[in-house]
């Protein structure tokens, strides 16, 4: 499958990132639709401008001034991977996976389990800073 990382154009016939992860969704039709579809409203509800992208042949991906965040689904559970997620505070507790990763941090749904969107959201706008910060300190180096 080609990666697909920005909008399809009229006529290139390949879908958008948001359309397969549309169709990830859909396909998924249990539990675990729903829960990435909850997690994927939180995210764009976070942070309006966040990027939906398609990598590593079908990993839904959030991005904004790099990667924020995955939503990868599996049997018993849906992952969701922040790709800095060693750096970011965690007051409410919500990192419950690859806790001893110098980098990812991650934060395992299962079936029945409610979000704390409160404490997700910021989670999520903590990632968009420290990537915002990270994009300003390289810029300053390139000047």
């Amino acid at each position: 499958m080609k990666k697909a990382t920005g909008e399809a154009k009229p006529g290139q016939g390949d879908p958008s990132p948001s359309q397969l992860i549309d169709g990830r969704i859909k396909e998924l039709g249990d539990w675990r639709g729903a829960m990435l579809a909850t997690i994927r409203k939180v995210i764009k509800q976070a942070d309006p401008a966040v990027v939906e992208e398609w990598k590593w042949r079908g990993v839904p991906t959030w991005s904004h001034d790099g990667i924020l965040c995955t939503g990868e689904t599996y049997q018993q559970h849906v992952k969701m991977t922040f790709a800095k997620g060693a750096s970011l505070d965690d007051p409410s507790g919500l990192f419950n996976a690859s806790l001893d990763g110098n980098m990812r941090r991650a934060i395992d749904f299962h079936e029945g389990d409610d979000i704390d969107e409160k404490a997700l959201k910021a989670l999520i706008r903590a990632a968009v800073e420290l990537n915002a910060s990270s994009a300003s300190r390289k810029a300053a180096k390139r000047s």
